[in-house]
Order: structure tokens, then sequence, then C-alpha cells
């Protein structure tokens, strides 16, 4: 029977690299892996809405969050006030759920190319469907935006949900170009975000190819 694998993890160690970085063994690291648990969901919740990208966490003797986005501005603030505001709220939050609080430090980084990031595209879409946007025509200009964008090589967005308000949840998917989901050196970018509406949550799933990997490329790369 095929399974359905999360392209990421499909390609873990092979193209990706983990999102969690750090070493520990015994009760540290069930403290560790719960607590890096909580605090991504606190800080996607906390930063939806802000062109997120990607979130990544490292441990050593301090606490290092990256955090990529597209609109740095937005979470920095002026004179560096959100970034001290964010900071300050992730040492809260650690306290409240009883864990230990190191030393954090933030760093944020820029995405150039936001069209050719899947979490981002996905924020697009979960957007305008939010403003009550006609789901096709909201799926056919974000497929035409992401494809406009040179490294881009093919796209595929699945939404499932109360669709066009109708009375039964249904799926619909569009697809333009490439998505050899099977290839371990295709380099494939896929997220998942959720549209609140009226009539309930709608799931939106996005996969982006990029073209592929080869190790001299990966070397150069690095």
């Amino acid at each position: 029977m095929s399974k359905v694998v999360h392209p990421f993890a499909h390609r873990l160690g092979i193209l990706c690299d983990w999102r969690h970085r750090w070493f520990a063994d015994g009760p540290q690291y069930v403290q560790n892996l719960k607590g890096d648990i909580l605090l991504r969901e606190f800080l996607l919740h906390e930063l939806r809405g802000m062109y997120v990208g990607g979130l990544e966490i490292e441990r050593s003797k301090n606490l290092r969050v990256v955090i990529k986005t597209s609109r740095p501005g937005m979470l920095i603030g002026k004179q560096g006030e959100g970034s001290s505001k964010l900071r300050q709220s992730i040492a809260d939050f650690l306290k409240s759920k009883k864990l230990p609080v190191p030393e954090i430090k933030l760093d944020i980084e820029e995405i150039r190319s936001p069209e050719s990031n899947a979490a981002i595209v996905a924020w697009m879409v979960a957007e305008s469907l939010e403003k009550r946007m006609p789901f096709r025509r909201v799926l056919k200009q974000t497929i035409e935006k992401v494809m406009a964008n040179r490294d881009v090589k093919g796209v595929r967005i699945a939404v499932a949900g109360m669709l066009g308000t109708g009375s039964m949840s249904r799926t619909e998917e569009l697809k333009k170009g490439r998505i050899p989901l099977q290839t371990f050196r295709s380099d494939i970018d896929f997220a998942r975000e959720r549209a609140n509406l009226p009539l309930g949550v709608i799931g939106i799933k996005v996969w982006i190819y990029k073209g592929e990997v080869f190790a001299g490329e990966k070397e150069k790369s690095k």
C-alpha cells in the first residue's frame, strides 16, 4: 500500500536539515522536546500574518530562535522594539509552562523571494480566502504569481472545507508545472495553513518545486 509522506521528512538528511538542532539524553531530552513543540506553536500563533516562512530553534548554553520572514520590518519594529518585546514574550511563555528560561537570542532573517516559499504562499491564500474572495480566483492568481518566479518549476495548491458557501465540505486543487514527490533530489517546499471562515475552517496545502539538487550543486551552495 502507498503511504503519504511529508516532503520535508522524506528528504531529511538528504537535502533538508533539521529545524530543531540540539543534543540531549534522558529527562533533558523530554524537557527540550516539550519546550520546542510548545514554543513553535506559540510563535506560529503570535506571528500569524507577519509572513513567516520558516522557524528554527537551536540549543546550547542559550536558546537561539531563527525566524525567516519576507517582511522583517514588521517583526523588528522601530529601533528594535518589536524584537525585544518578542524576546520578552518568549521568556514569559517559558516561565508560564514551568520550563527553564536560558538566555534567548533572536535572529530575524529576510526571505528574498517570498513567492518561492510555501509557507508564505499558503498564508497569502489563507489571507485572500478570509477576505471572502472566490477560491478559484484566489488559486489561479496565486499560481500565476508563483510561476512568474524563475526559481519555481512547478506548484500545486489544494484547499479543503466548506468552499464557495457550500453545504458539504469538498477538496479542490490546482496545479501547474511538475511536482516529482518521489524523487529524493527534487527540492520541494511544502506547507500547511488554515483559513478561519464563518462556515468553518478551510485547510490549505502548498507544494512548490524548485528543480533538482545534485551533490556538486549542494556543496557549492554551502
